[in-house]
C-alpha cells in the first residue's frame, strides 16, 4: 500500500470511492462524496491533507481534513475517511490516518476533529472533543464528536468548532 497526495487526475475515482464506502454505512446522509467536492472548492481545502491510499495500482481509500475554527484558532476537521468495502478492516483507514496526522503536525495544525464511530477513532487518539474544550455545533453524542491535539505546546481552547459553509451547517 501506498498513501500520497490526491491529484486532480485521482477526482473521478475518489468520488466513486466515497460513493461505496458509505452505501452500506450506518450513518450517512448519501452526501459525502458531493461533500469532497464542494471541500476542494473552498477556502478550507488544504491540498496536502487529501491523501489516497493505493493498493495493487488502484485507490482503496481516502481521507480528507480541512480547516475549521475553534475561538479564533484554526483545527483541522477530519471528514470524510473512506475506504472502499472490499478492503475494510485492513489497516487501510488508520494507515490514512497516520499519514495525515504526520503530514499536520508538519504543516502546524494544532487540532484535529472528528464527528465519528467511538469505537473506531481512538485507536487513532481520538477522545471526546469536550476534554479539550471544543463543543459541537450541534446535538452529538459526547463519545461521538472527538479530538486529537497533534501539538503537544498547543494553545488550550474553549469554544464551538465552526465548519466551512461547505458542509453545510
Amino acid at each position: 500500500m501506498t498513501i500520497r497526495q490526491e491529484t486532480r487526475a485521482d477526482h473521478d475515482r475518489v468520488y466513486e470511492v466515497v460513493k461505496a464506502a458509505f452505501a452500506t454505512a450506518e450513518h450517512s446522509d448519501g452526501d459525502e462524496q458531493d461533500l469532497v467536492v464542494r471541500l476542494r472548492n473552498s477556502g478550507a481545502f488544504v491540498p496536502e491533507l487529501s491523501l489516497v491510499a493505493v493498493v495493487d495500482g488502484g485507490i482503496a481509500g481516502h481521507i480528507l481534513f480541512t480547516k475549521a475554527d475553534v475561538d479564533g484558532h484554526t483545527v483541522l476537521a477530519l471528514a470524510p475517511l473512506s475506504v472502499l468495502p472490499a478492503y475494510q478492516r485492513q489497516g487501510i483507514g488508520l494507515a490514512l490516518i497516520t499519514e495525515g496526522h504526520r503530514i499536520a503536525k508538519e504543516l502546524g495544525f494544532p487540532y484535529s476533529v472528528v464527528l465519528g464511530h467511538a469505537g473506531y477513532y481512538p485507536k487513532a487518539g481520538y477522545r471526546p472533543a469536550s476534554r479539550l474544550g471544543i463543543k459541537p455545533p450541534f446535538e452529538v453524542a459526547d463519545e461521538n464528536f472527538m479530538a486529537l491535539q497533534l501539538d503537544p505546546a498547543a494553545k488550550e481552547l474553549c469554544g464551538t468548532i465552526r465548519y466551512d459553509d461547505a458542509f453545510g451547517l
